[in-house]
């Protein structure tokens, strides 16, 4: 008997196979769906039709379906603006470029569909997709969707395509052409016919299969179709028909009746090719974006390294890193698994990171964290060369950040953003300060709140100090007298001022200044200061923030005075809060450069060392944790030794990051060592002491003495610690030998001497190896002390455990300060210890494990919104001074080359 197949309900096997997938890729990652655009210009009844068959057919499996609609009146160079966005957009995995453009402007059909990104043209039209299927990589494209579903209903046939005679009639782009490359890759026999085709009935007759898309209504008749072939009618053509409503039906370019009685099997119009093809083009959008799950695979980097040329001597730090060409930023971004638009590029080498990286990866495991840290010496060295990601400073010899010009100069401005931010908040409260001695309560607030169009009205900022004040009106009309003065007045003590203007300059004449001298300031002076930038409380909070919300509330939190009743100032009560989150709105991204290697590197925050914490952002070691995978390493730096950069690392950033580290590196070299031991003092550009030099067991397992104590520093956190020992060429075999065993019977989970400032990553390769293995020994994490205790117990904790102090002395000022902060409610911060880094103990000359001393706290000051107190342990200057002979004597730049000269 004749079969005759009825192709209705035949997408739904489809379906079901897709909706499945869709379901698998949301178990992997909860956030995550394929998107779809599709594109229309203009509004023909037809095409909305298709569209909403197609979104319909999205929402169904799953998959997120945008129907983007731009009017007839879109130019060319506005259709292409809009591909341009959708290609970059890495929520859309397909974009489908509805045909015909309706447009009244002439627009290049061509030019249009070839601007689609190939891996998301998901119709198979650009050039690109359809080369491939030309040339049979069929793999490695997208094919066309009614081929593709002519196909999909030629296989549920059950009939082999192999060997057969088969017969497409027609050319077209979207249809004959490719489906004739695909029965062709099938390995059927096929011929194409087309208008200038002679005996196209002899031609059809010889076809075990025929396709048949050429627009015109039942031209293929049932007596020239070969006994039991398989046909298929990929036309849509509307013919008269008194008996329809619309007075029109729509019939294929098969006519139907006669040619059911000849074929094996055949596609009814409407209803067979249709609504197969709609289901191709969801397989396409599946399909396009498991491929992107599988390029994006978290840790699975398709990284290229760059090969060292090593020489000896070993060259300066600036002929090495310009020895090397570094890889295009957006290359290396992209072979990390970075998306194009969470990229914003700053030259060719140098890159920001956007904040929604982490949301994109949220529900991606971590990979292994570990600090590297020492003793006052450069760990950038070590954590260089043992990265596969991670943050801090430049290194130097085979093992640095590169170019080291760009590192050490501007880099993307984060500095200077730190800086306007910081001098806004000084000029507002001098400001502030000085109108409200020159005003009465009445005018200080109609100035504070301006008439605009007749009315008075708060600003979101004033409300929210309204709030803060217990005042719950949004109506400035309506606050009595006494409400007016507690808004309008901040009332700031002079004395208590404790936020400095900064500058990104050493100069020594700014330690101490005197500010408003101008006629117009009416004798309104006062004694003041300027720090570095990177001592900004802004800095601080930049390092320690977690999102661009969190950044905005610690800037308003932040204290800079307070106020004769003994209330704290903050910035938000001086109205500036939302202006700092825009000036620091770019950088809070994280920036991305490269080690001479090709490694990833971030560079994010710098805060000062003595009075802040010390370490690199926060949000960079996030995102680096997410892109290199379970089986990666991140590398962050804790700076100024164990004793301040790593016991700030563990009690301050890891309690705001909730990170938990797997391994301690501790940084050594023999001559920091025997300089603990009782060494002579080394003076910057005289000679080294032949002590350094000279082979001296004795004084170096004196000064080892410092190691060990550190070991058992890092040891009150419950982290395993690898010893790293900086091998240079004055250091002979029995020293290095010497440090890693004393290291290992202290307790170190192991010690490896490293060679990488001379050899690059190939003299570190036991260190990585060791690092390895301690990431997966026991670990127990825990911080050194409660928060809740009170502030001089937290104090005294670390003086004692970490540097061995007998106990504490809080002088008169530190003593007041720990009652005013327990009175305004920050007793509960951490402690950020601002100690010298040169010793153990507040005085910078006593080295090795200094004893039986007590610990001088001078003041203690608050950073509330960076989130932590500062005990001062003797004087620091915050500005540094510039000496007889500065640096710049040396540098200029090449007017030819435009290269910087004498920069190192």
């Amino acid at each position: 008997s004749q079969q005759m197949y009825k192709f209705s309900g035949q997408t739904s096997s489809v379906r079901e196979r897709l909706k499945k997938d869709v379901a698998e890729m949301k178990l992997k990652d909860p956030n995550f769906r394929p998107g779809l655009v599709v594109l229309q210009v203009g509004g023909r009844e037809d095409s909305n039709l298709y569209i909403s068959m197609k979104l319909k057919a999205a929402a169904e499996i799953g998959i997120n379906a945008t129907h983007m609609k731009l009017p007839k009146t879109a130019t060319e160079e506005e259709i292409l603006h809009s591909i341009t966005e959708i290609n970059e957009n890495s929520a859309v995995h397909g974009l489908l470029v509805q045909l015909p453009l309706d447009s009244i402007h002439k627009i290049d059909t061509e030019k249009v569909t070839n601007a689609v990104a190939p891996e998301k043209d998901v119709d198979g039209l650009t050039s690109i997709n359809a080369g491939k299927l030309a040339r049979g990589d069929l793999g490695d494209c997208f094919i066309p969707c009614t081929p593709n579903g002519c196909m999909e209903l030629i296989r549920q046939t059950g009939v082999s395509v192999a060997g057969k005679r088969a017969v497409v009639i027609g050319r077209s782009k979207i249809v004959g052409a490719p489906m004739h490359d695909l029965l062709l890759w099938s390995h059927a026999t096929v011929t194409t016919c087309h208008s200038k085709t002679a005996d196209l009935a002899g031609e059809v007759g010889k076809a075990d299969i025929l396709v048949v898309g050429i627009g015109k209504a039942e031209m293929v008749k049932g007596e020239w179709i070969k006994k039991g072939a398989v046909v298929i009618d990929c036309g849509i053509n509307h013919i008269p028909d008194e008996t329809k409503s619309s007075g029109k039906r729509v019939v294929g370019d098969v006519h139907f009746a006669s040619a059911k009685e000849q074929a094996g099997f055949i596609t009814p119009v409407p209803g067979g090719v249709g609504p197969m093809t709609v289901a191709m083009l969801m397989l396409n959008t599946v399909l396009s974006a498991k491929r992107f799950l599988e390029r994006h695979e978290p840790g699975k980097w398709n990284i290229s390294y760059t090969k060292l040329h090593l020489q000896t001597p070993v060259p300066s730090d600036i002929a090495i890193s310009r020895s090397c060409v570094p890889k295009p930023i957006d290359h290396l971004a992209r072979e990390v698994g970075l998306l194009t638009d969470e990229v914003e590029l700053y030259g060719k080498t140098k890159a920001k990171v956007q904040l929604k990286t982490i949301k994109r990866l949220q529900t991606q495991p971590d990979g292994k964290y570990v600090v590297v840290t020492g003793y006052a010496v450069s760990t950038s060295f070590c954590s260089v060369v043992l990265s596969h990601s991670r943050s801090g400073a430049a290194g130097g010899g085979y093992s640095q950040v590169i170019p080291m010009e760009e590192f050490n100069l501007h880099l993307t401005g984060d500095i200077h953003a730190i800086t306007a931010a910081n001098n806004l908040v000084a000029a507002a409260i001098d400001a502030r300060m000085f109108h409200e001695s020159t005003q009465s309560d009445k005018a200080l607030y109609n100035r504070l709140v301006p008439l605009s169009g007749g009315n008075r009205k708060f600003s979101p900022i004033q409300i929210n100090r309204l709030k803060k004040l217990g005042i719950e009106k949004t109506d400035p009309s309506t606050l009595t007298e006494e409400e007016i003065t507690r808004f309008a007045r901040l009332d700031i003590e002079p004395s208590s001022i404790t936020w400095q203007r900064v500058l990104d300059t050493n100069d020594r004449f700014l330690r101490k200044i005197t500010v408003g001298q101008s006629p117009t300031e009416k004798g309104h002076t006062r004694e003041a200061q300027f720090d570095i930038t990177v001592a900004s409380e802004i800095m601080a909070v930049l390092a320690l923030t977690s999102s661009l919300e969190d950044m905005r509330q610690r800037l308003a939190k932040m204290v800079v005075a307070t106020s004769r009743s003994g209330q704290p100032i903050t910035t938000e009560d001086l109205g500036v809060s939302g202006a700092l989150t825009v000036l620091m709105k770019d950088a809070i991204k994280p920036n991305l450069m490269q080690t001479l290697e090709g490694n990833p590197v971030f560079v994010h925050a710098g805060p000062f060392a003595n009075i802040a914490h010390g370490n690199s952002s926060i949000l960079a070691d996030k995102i680096a944790l997410k892109l290199v995978g379970p089986e990666g390493f991140v590398v962050t730096e804790a700076g100024f030794g164990a004793d301040i950069g790593m016991e700030k690392f563990f009690n301050i950033k890891c309690r705001y990051s909730g990170l938990r580290p797997h391994v301690v590196v501790l940084v050594a070299t023999v001559r920091a060592l025997k300089m603990h031991g009782g060494g002579p003092t080394v003076t910057a550009g005289m000679p080294l002491p032949k002590e350094y030099i000279e082979e001296n067991l004795e004084l170096l397992e004196k000064g080892c003495s410092n190691m060990r104590k550190q070991i058992e520093n890092a040891q009150h956190f419950g982290v395993p610690v690898v010893v790293a020992v900086n091998a240079f060429k004055t250091d002979t075999e029995a020293e290095l030998d010497l440090i890693c065993s004393i290291a290992k019977a202290a307790g170190a989970f192991d010690a490896v001497r490293c060679s990488h400032w001379a050899e690059g990553g190939a003299g570190a390769v036991a260190l990585g190896q060791a690092v390895q293995r301690a990431s997966v020994a026991p670990s127990n994490f825990k911080f050194l002390y409660d928060l809740e205790l009170p502030i001089a117990d937290k104090i005294r904790i670390i003086a004692q455990t970490i540097y061995g102090a007998d106990d504490i002395e809080l002088l008169p000022e530190a003593q007041h300060k720990v009652e005013l902060y327990t009175k305004q409610g920050f007793s509960s911060l951490p402690i950020c210890m601002a100690k010298t880094h040169l010793s153990l103990s507040h005085e910078a000359d006593k080295k090795g494990v200094p004893t039986g001393y007590i610990l001088p706290i001078r003041d203690i000051r608050a950073s509330v919104g960076a989130g932590f107190l500062y005990p001062l342990v003797g004087t620091m200057p915050t500005i540094p001074g510039l000496p007889t002979r500065p640096c710049f004597y040396d540098i200029d730049l090449d007017p030819e080359t435009e290269q910087v000269n004498g920069l190192f």
